[in-house]
């Protein structure tokens, strides 16, 4: 019996994870939880499994989270805030932790999952964007193992050899294929209209309306460049983003001789989740097999930088190093909570994010609050231009 961590628990990441551990409850045990501001799916959430620990991260709803799952489970200990997230993290008690908190929120306690060297289960992508060297250095120095549960990186972590990316095995180049999200065949302009209903609506994965958004604009893929760097150590021109609408092939690895390796799977989160949650064994994860047989085409295509800005983006920022995904990300997060507020219009996310990456100076932070605090000041920044963009 293994005791699971899932931060973010309310979440679609959360939820789909929840989904998997029902299916083997001799092998998992869900012993903390976290959610933001959801005090009711979160009192649910421990009524049904009962942890020892929940977190409210908005330390506003402590009071109102406290009462709810008091009348839930009287085992349940119930803390708020970043400190709560870090300490459910690195509980010695606990041996998988799922980092599902979207956002720079998920940072602090992702880096504290590694530093406690847990089975660390990444979701949140943008811990590696901001924080991957550092990250990765302390799971290495505690022992803690990284295994990607976004579908792309799990995809290309079981193609490689031993999950490594390395040219002296025979690996060149790593690919990860983007749906195209809801806009794929829509002009400029009509892109630039889009509604957030329009954005939101993914043609064939079920996420929550940040990713959403990210995939709408391809930001999402140009995130998953820079994460994919991060954990396998190929620099930009070796990660490269293929279009496929049917979302089959998840992730292509390349090798010298000329050979593809490539994962396939029906486009369902709880695919990888079951991955990582059973690695190294295979269990079940209840998502539909593949009928390879009814599959009529797969369509693979260069994306389109001019219609989708984002992704250039993204690579720009990866390969001026330092500081500049950290406010890549922030910037982006900033400008997709405007649009979803109804503040900015579509068209208006990729302008704001790089003219925040255009008047703020890379430097190289060394630490956690070194990242934080330019974290901070790329946002600060962003909401000082939002004014010239607002719908």
């Amino acid at each position: 019996m293994r005791a699971v961590c899932i931060q973010g628990v309310t979440g679609s990441i959360g939820r789909q994870t929840l989904a998997v551990i029902d299916l083997h409850p001799q092998r998992f045990k869900v012993d903390a939880v976290s959610a933001h501001r959801d005090v009711v799916g979160l009192a649910e959430i421990c009524a049904r499994y009962q942890p020892r620990w929940a977190v409210i991260a908005d330390s506003q709803r402590y009071a109102d989270a406290k009462a709810a799952i008091a009348k839930a489970s009287a085992q349940t200990t119930v803390l708020a805030g970043a400190g709560g997230l870090c300490e459910i993290a690195a509980q010695p008690a606990i041996d998988i932790v799922v980092a599902a908190i979207v956002g720079a929120a998920g940072l602090a306690s992702t880096m504290a999952a590694a530093e406690a060297g847990k089975t660390l289960l990444l979701a949140n992508k943008e811990a590696l964007v901001m924080a991957g060297d550092l990250v990765t250095a302390a799971a290495t120095a505690a022992g803690a193992t990284l295994l990607p549960i976004d579908s792309e990186h799990n995809g290309l972590y079981q193609c490689l050899p031993d999950g490594i990316a390395d040219p002296d095995r025979g690996v060149d180049k790593l690919w990860l294929t983007a749906s195209g999200g809801p806009f794929l065949r829509w002009s400029a302009e009509q892109i630039n209209q889009a509604t957030v209903a329009q954005a939101v609506a993914h043609p064939n994965w079920q996420m929550g309306r940040k990713i959403s958004v990210d995939s709408a604009t391809l930001m999402n893929k140009g995130l998953e460049v820079i994460e994919a760097q991060r954990l396998f150590g190929f620099d930009a021109d070796r990660v490269g983003v293929l279009v496929h609408p049917q979302s089959i092939v998840h992730a292509l690895v390349e090798y010298r001789d000329g050979s593809f390796l490539a994962h396939l799977g029906a486009p369902d989160m709880r695919t990888p989740i079951a991955h990582a949650l059973g690695w190294p064994e295979r269990i079940d994860s209840a998502a539909r097999h593949l009928d390879l047989a009814s599959l009529s085409q797969l369509q693979f295509e260069s994306p389109d930088h001019e219609r989708f800005p984002c992704l250039n983006l993204a690579y720009q920022a990866l390969r001026a190093g330092g500081s500049a995904p950290i406010t890549l990300n922030a910037a982006n997060e900033v400008a997709v909570e405007a649009f979803l507020n109804g503040v900015i219009g579509f068209g208006h996310i990729a302008g704001l994010v790089a003219e925040t990456l255009s008047q703020l100076p890379v430097s190289s932070p060394e630490s956690l609050d070194g990242v934080i605090a330019l974290d901070q000041q790329s946002r600060a920044l962003t909401e000082e231009l939002l004014a010239r963009y607002r719908a």
